[in-house]
């Protein structure tokens, strides 16, 4: 019986303590703009005006984007490694999950890290579709170089040492780039 190879990870911002802030004030700005708006609407049904009406509008399209985009803040990415096909999502805050694609192994055309010379030379082609799902750029950043529907495609991520050691078992030969 042939053993499955399963990973599967999420990568975090290692630094967050930035993002946490203008998250936590991104609850009080939608709060003050609700408020607000609610206040004025309030005035506007005694007294109407035109400048209140276009304010209280203004102070409620800032709480519902507010509110709807706060949570993109504190964005995660998971990696889930199956059988050479790689699986990648973005996580908002813990809630939202969106998947961003999948991807057979075996179909690519080159795999290496971005600090190699083969990174600059697919990069600088033209027409290529770049996909960064990574957070952290000091850590070790690989790419896949892929042909989908005549349309050249990059991935940018930061898979751990495991996952690298999994990706590579079903690489095709010689896609991997050294330099």
């Amino acid at each position: 019986m042939a053993m499955d190879h399963f990973l599967e990870e999420v990568v975090v911002k290692r630094n967050n303590t930035i993002n946490r802030i203008v998250y936590y004030f991104s609850w009080v700005i939608m709060v003050f703009s609700a408020l607000l708006a609610a206040m004025i609407l309030g005035t506007i049904t005694m007294n109407f005006n035109i400048v209140s009406l276009v304010t209280m509008l203004v102070m409620a399209g800032i709480a519902i984007y507010t509110f709807l985009f706060h949570d993109r803040l504190l964005t995660e990415y998971e990696y889930t490694f199956t059988n050479g096909a790689l699986d990648f999502a973005e996580v908002y805050n813990n809630k939202k999950r969106k998947s961003l694609g999948s991807l057979n192994v075996r179909n690519v055309e080159a795999f290496g890290k971005v600090s190699s010379g083969s990174f600059h030379r697919y990069l600088n082609m033209k027409d290529i579709k770049r996909m960064n799902w990574f957070l952290n750029r000091d850590a070790e950043l690989y790419y896949f170089y892929f042909s989908k529907d005549n349309v050249k495609k990059m991935i940018i991520f930061e898979p751990s040492d495991e996952m690298v050691s999994n990706v590579r078992q079903y690489l095709p030969r010689g896609v991997e780039q050294e330099n």
